[in-house]
C-alpha cells in the first residue's frame, strides 16, 4: 500500500508513512555507509546484492525496484523501491534472515504490523494485534531490542504480522548496542500495523 500506483484512490491514507520511511531512508544515506542491508520477510535463496530486485506485478501494476531479476519477495521489494527513490546507488544486500554487516553498514528493516486491527483488516479482527503491536511500538519508540529479540512469532503469524520475524532479527543483532532512537509513525490505516522509526548505534 505504500505504493500510489497500488493503493490509488486509498493512497493519500499512507502519505505519512511514505514520507517518514522517505525521511529515514534518506537519513540512512547521509551517515555515509559502504553498503545498505535490507532485511525483510519471505523466502529468498540466501542473501542477494544489488543485482537482485522484484516486481510488483502480481499486483497488476507495472513498478519494478532494484537490480534487473525478480528474486526479492515482496518486503524487501519495498525495501528496494525506498532505496531507489531515495536514489541509492551504492552497494546493497538483501537478506531474510540474519546477514553479514561486516564494515560500514547501514540496516533496513522492512516490518509490518498484524493485519487484525479492524474488521476491514485483510486478516479480520482479533483483540490481540493491537497489544502485539504496541509492545513493538514501545520497543522501537525505546531502543530496546530485548523486547524485539523475545518477540512471539508464531502470534504473529496468527496475526497476520510479516514483520515480526525480521523485527526479532532486528532485536538479535542489536541486543549489546547503545541505540538512540525515534519512532516517527505509528498507525493502523486499514486495520494493518505501520510503523516508522530510526535507530542510530553508538
Amino acid at each position: 500500500m505504500l505504493v500510489p500506483e497500488i493503493s490509488g484512490g486509498a493512497a493519500g491514507e499512507l502519505d505519512e508513512v511514505r514520507e517518514a520511511c522517505d525521511e529515514v531512508v534518506a537519513g540512512l544515506l547521509t551517515v555515509g555507509p559502504d553498503r545498505i542491508v535490507v532485511i525483510g520477510g519471505g523466502d529468498l535463496d540466501g542473501d542477494r546484492d544489488e543485482a537482485a530486485g522484484g516486481t510488483l506485478g502480481g499486483f497488476g501494476v507495472n513498478v519494478r525496484a532494484g537490480g534487473a531479476d525478480d528474486a526479492l519477495p515482496l518486503s524487501l521489494t519495498i525495501g528496494a523501491w525506498l532505496l531507489d527513490r531515495a536514489g541509492w546507488s551504492g552497494p546493497r544486500t538483501y537478506s531474510s534472515g540474519t546477514p553479514d554487516t561486516d564494515g560500514r553498514v547501514a540496516l533496513l528493516v522492512m516490518a509490518d504490523g498484524s493485519a487484525t486491527r479492524a474488521i476491514t483488516a485483510p486478516g479480520y479482527l482479533d483483540d490481540r494485534a493491537e497489544p502485539f503491536d504496541a509492545i513493538i511500538a514501545e520497543a522501537l519508540a525505546g531502543g530496546d531490542p530485548s523486547t524485539l529479540a523475545a518477540l512471539d512469532v508464531d502470534l504473529g503469524d496468527e496475526l497476520w504480522a510479516a514483520g515480526s520475524r525480521p523485527l526479532r532479527t532486528l532485536g538479535e543483532m542489536t541486543k549489546d548496542a547503545d541505540i538512540t532512537a525515534r519512532l516517527r509513525v505509528d498507525v493502523a490505516p486499514f486495520g494493518v500495523g505501520y510503523w516508522v522509526a530510526d535507530w542510530r548505534l553508538g
